[in-house]
């Protein structure tokens, strides 16, 4: 790939230039970019019967079939839209199909026959992929990199976000990363949250910061797979540790997933919020059950529809703390005592939120 062609592709990312994805519906769903616009050429339909006819008759049956499916009103109806699109911007535009090759020219040049000249991806979505790929793997292998680390509850991802020079994987995962941490929309694909990643890790390239710190995750973050490249360098970070009293803890766990979680649900469901919410933390619960046992599965699920009834009631939300309580001392802490304990030597500041605020700020002052 040439360096001009890289500059091309950094500066697009950098500057959130909106992008034309030309693509099929289908195509778009499976991922695209961050900035990106689905305004196809084609439908999926249209394509399936394109394709079909490039299978059977050939490339130049295929062109003369495409041309007649998106010719006449079709044709002005979809130009209009790229020429609306383009004209609302609040920048240039630029557009792409898969390779940058067909598709890309005659949009090109229906825009142009319009009056609207427009720049094209040389290479399309598939160059523009494989830079994000490229770039991902060079970032995380030059840059120092710190994970955040510490108990359930211990505001990781808070004390996170508070520092310029780190990316939050649970943001762009669009999940807290738990057995609790699914959100009440979806996450993105898995190309779109590496595509985002990507993107993030440039940004944070161009701000010229000497590190990088992450949350310390496993290898998904609910549905989504850190890229292997990015764990492997995970997996051989520096550990700074957040120790939080266990009624610390609790109050955060509480603050997010009972108060801030139970209003998102009753805003999100109008008629049914809480019996939704309830059956969310039933849910995370079933799928640790088998780990944490028999007994205690059931404990956890009597105290939690125990709180969800007197919420009904009207009763405070207070009662949920038993819940949480009882879960982080009999599941997620000693969980954690395990893994931390194989970690230990990589640990290299430990202290509670104050005091590593204070040393990210020394690290980079």
């Amino acid at each position: 790939m040439s360096s001009s062609l890289v500059k091309s592709y950094r500066e697009l990312f950098l500057d959130n230039v909106p992008l034309i994805d030309l693509r099929a519906p289908i195509e778009f769903s499976q991922g695209a970019f961050p900035s990106a616009v689905n305004l196809p050429l084609m439908t999926d339909q249209e394509r399936a019967e394109v394709g079909t006819c490039y299978k059977n008759q050939g490339r130049t049956q295929a062109l003369a079939l495409g041309h007649q499916l998106v010719s006449g009103t079709v044709k002005n109806q979809r130009v209009q839209t790229w020429k609306s699109f383009v004209n609302n911007a609040n920048k240039p535009v630029t557009l792409y199909c898969f390779r940058g090759g067909l598709r890309s020219r005659i949009s090109q040049q229906w825009l142009k026959d319009v009056g609207v000249e427009i720049a094209v991806v040389e290479g399309g979505y598939k160059a523009l992929r494989r830079f994000l790929i490229e770039e991902t793997a060079r970032i995380v292998t030059q840059n120092k990199l710190f994970l955040l680390t510490g108990n359930t509850g211990s505001g990781k991802t808070k004390l996170l976000n508070q520092h310029s020079f780190s990316i939050d994987l649970e943001g762009i995962a669009h999940h807290r990363g738990s057995s609790f941490g699914s959100r009440l929309t979806e996450q993105p694909t898995q190309i779109d949250f590496e595509n985002q990643l990507a993107v993030a890790l440039l940004k944070h390239e161009s701000r010229a910061e000497e590190y990088l710190l992450l949350e310390d995750e496993g290898r998904l973050i609910g549905a989504r797979s850190i890229p292997l490249l990015v764990k492997q360098q995970m997996d051989q970070a520096d550990l700074i540790l957040i120790e939080e009293s266990l009624a610390f803890r609790v109050e955060q766990i509480y603050q997010d997933y009972v108060v801030a979680l139970s209003q998102e649900f009753e805003l999100y469901y109008p008629n049914n919020g809480l019996r939704r919410y309830q059956e969310f933390l039933l849910q995370g619960c079933q799928k640790i059950a088998k780990r944490l046992g028999g007994v205690n599965s059931k404990k956890v699920t009597q105290l939690i529809q125990q709180a969800i009834q007197r919420q009904k009631n009207g009763s405070a939300l207070e009662l949920h703390q038993d819940w949480i309580h009882f879960l982080l001392k009999n599941y997620y802490d000693p969980m954690y005592r395990y893994q931390i304990a194989k970690k230990q030597s990589r640990v290299v500041f430990r202290g509670n939120s104050v005091e590593i605020g204070r040393y990210l700020s020394q690290l980079t002052g």
